[in-house]
């Protein structure tokens, strides 16, 4: 096996493994040793119109990119079938969502950047790690919207496929993962490289109050308090 073989074995059939260890691990430590850090840092009395037009946009944004993904990659392909959506309408639907997501996302993110970087009293306040992440997500939308246009050459659904099924793998702890994505374009490669780099990095970032987001839901769903008077 050459080098480059090697380093594709790596990247698309260990690395994953490495990074989501980490995520799970670094998370659950975190939150159990340091709490007092578990916050997004708001800034929100600075420049409050920027920051409500920036966070809003790269909210709705991101949030329509994180579940395209996670049901777009994830779902079987029989599912779609049954649901009656061929492999073609099913790309030209990522391709259309995820791309009016992702405009959504870099409009907020460019914002959210601009004025971190423009205002005196943020920046100061700037961690390096704070600018790792904002930087990490920006290039990763940029290659998200740059795929988009290596997609439109493949409406067959066929390069989608062969990521559906990468990610399948992945997440069943199947053998073979790697395989899938050896000839894909060089684009989705570092979007997914990067990608699972930004989960490598978010328990050491503010990207940790995420969970805080998902874990505020289970008040939608949890059973009613019951307060007694006293006798």
């Amino acid at each position: 096996m050459s080098s480059g073989q090697y380093a594709h074995e790596f990247l698309f059939g260990l690395y994953p493994y490495i990074c989501l260890t980490v995520f799970l691990l670094g998370s659950l430590i975190r939150f159990d040793r340091e709490q007092y850090t578990w916050k997004s840092d708001s800034s929100q009395l600075l420049r409050r119109g920027q920051l409500r037009w920036g966070s809003n946009l790269f909210h709705l944004g991101i949030l329509g990119i994180f579940f395209g993904h996670l049901f777009g990659l994830l779902t079987p392909l029989a599912v779609w079938h049954a649901l009656g959506v061929s492999a073609q309408a099913k790309q030209g639907l990522a391709v259309v969502a995820g791309g009016a997501a992702g405009l959504a996302c870099l409009a907020g993110l460019l914002l959210l950047i601009h004025r971190r970087l423009s205002e005196p009293r943020i920046r100061v306040n700037t961690r390096p790690a704070d600018l790792l992440v904002l930087f990490l997500l920006l290039a990763q939308l940029l290659l998200g919207l740059a795929s988009i246009f290596v997609s439109l050459q493949h409406m067959d659904g066929a390069e989608m496929i062969k990521l559906m099924s990468w990610a399948q793998h992945i997440v069943t702890l199947r053998g073979g993962a790697a395989d899938f994505v050896q000839g894909v374009a060089l684009v989705f490669k570092l979007h997914l490289v990067l990608g699972m780099t930004i989960f490598l990095v978010f328990p050491f970032s503010r990207l940790v109050h995420v969970w805080s987001g998902f874990g505020a839901l289970a008040y939608v769903v949890r059973a009613y308090q019951i307060v007694r008077q006293r006798g």
